[in-house]
């Protein structure tokens, strides 16, 4: 968002700035994935509830981390004030992606459980 306002990001540097930021998503997700399957296996002693939880939550970081890239760079170039609209598209953006991947996952893997 900074980079936007102090236009040291435009369009020609959206490629890079999406890959870098799924990277970290997908960092994150590992690293949130994985301390949240010990959790779920000492609760559970499921590793079906493990996998779909730490695949879901893999999947929400990755589509957070493109969304939050890629959405407020695309508002500033529909002529839209990234910082005012962003929040509330991210929000519904990691909310659904989180919500489908959690039962999508939970369905496939539903003998598992």
């Amino acid at each position: 968002m900074r980079g936007l306002v102090l236009r040291e990001i435009s369009l020609r540097h959206w490629p890079k700035v999406v890959f870098k930021e799924v990277g970290v998503g997908l960092l994150n997700g590992l690293a949130i994935a994985f301390t949240t399957a010990i959790g779920v296996y000492i609760w559970s002693k499921s590793w079906g509830l493990v996998l779909v939880i730490a695949a879901a939550m893999v999947i929400s970081m990755i589509a957070a981390g493109f969304a939050g890239a890629l959405v407020p760079i695309m508002l500033q170039r529909f002529g839209q004030d990234p910082a005012q609209s962003s929040s509330i598209i991210l929000t519904t953006v990691t909310d659904v992606v989180g919500f489908f991947s959690f039962l999508g996952i939970a369905t496939l893997f539903s003998s598992m459980l």
